[in-house]
C-alpha cells in the first residue's frame, strides 16, 4: 500500500464519524465512556491550566469528579496554588489525553466555585484516610519533612478516630464552564481529525468548525 492510498482510504475511527457531531457534551460523553473501558489508569485525569498574577501559565494533573451541562468539576484546597490562581483569574483550560484511544479533548472557559452543599456531598464519598489527609495537608506550602506530614496525619486521625470526618473549611471545588471544546483524533501520517465547538457565553448555541491538523 502506498502512502497516497493510505491517505485516500484511512482506517475507520469509530462506528461513526465523530466530526459529524453537532453538540460537544454528548460527544464528550461517548468518548469518556470508551476511555473508561480502555484506559488502564484514571480515565478522568485531566491537565488543568491556570495563570498566575504575572501572567505565567501553570499546569498540573487533577481528577474530574463530575460533569454535566453546567461544566466540569474538580476538588482541591482553596489555598493551593491552583486555588489562589483561580481566585485571582477565574478562567482555565483542561486537556484530556486518552492514549489508549489516541484521542484528546481540549476545553476552555470561566471557572466558578461549587456550592458548599456540593463540596460536602463529594467530600463525604472520599475514603476516610483521604479525608484525614485533606485536614493534615497544607497544600502547596513548604514541608520540612515527610515525617512531619505523617505526624500531622496521625494527629488528625486520632482526633477523628470515631465518627465522620467533616469537610475542612479550606477544601472545596470548582466548575469550569466550557466556551470552547476541541476534539482531536490521531490519524496516519499526522493527518489528524480535529473539530472545534465555540460559543460566546454559557447557554448559547454552539458553532462548529473543522480544523486543519
Amino acid at each position: 500500500m502506498t502512502d497516497t492510498t493510505s491517505i485516500k482510504h484511512p482506517a475507520p475511527l469509530t462506528s461513526g464519524d465523530f466530526t459529524a457531531a453537532e453538540e460537544p457534551l454528548a460527544l464528550f460523553g461517548e468518548w469518556f465512556a470508551e476511555a473508561t473501558k480502555s484506559e488502564p489508569n484514571d480515565p478522568n485525569a485531566m491537565a488543568l491550566s491556570t495563570v498566575d498574577t504575572d501572567g505565567l501559565p501553570d499546569v498540573r494533573m487533577v481528577l474530574m469528579k463530575g460533569y454535566d451541562a453546567g461544566g466540569f468539576v474538580f476538588y482541591s484546597h482553596i489555598a493551593s496554588q491552583k486555588g489562589r490562581e483561580l481566585a485571582a483569574n477565574p478562567k482555565a483550560a483542561l486537556l484530556f489525553h486518552w492514549k489508549s484511544l489516541r484521542r484528546q479533548v481540549r476545553i476552555r472557559g470561566p471557572v466558578s466555585p461549587v456550592t458548599d452543599a456540593e463540596a460536602d456531598a463529594y467530600f463525604a464519598t472520599r475514603p476516610k484516610q483521604a479525608q484525614i489527609g485533606a485536614w493534615a495537608s497544607k497544600q502547596s506550602r513548604p514541608l520540612e519533612s515527610r515525617f512531619a506530614f505523617e505526624q500531622a496525619i496521625a494527629k488528625v486521625a486520632a482526633q477523628y478516630l470515631i465518627g465522620e470526618v467533616p469537610r475542612p473549611p479550606g477544601w472545596s471545588g470548582w466548575r469550569i464552564t466550557p466556551l470552547r471544546f476541541e476534539f482531536w483524533h490521531d490519524r496516519p501520517f499526522r493527518l489528524h481529525d480535529r473539530i472545534e465547538f465555540r460559543r460566546d457565553a454559557p447557554g448559547q448555541a454552539w458553532s462548529k468548525t473543522r480544523l486543519y491538523p
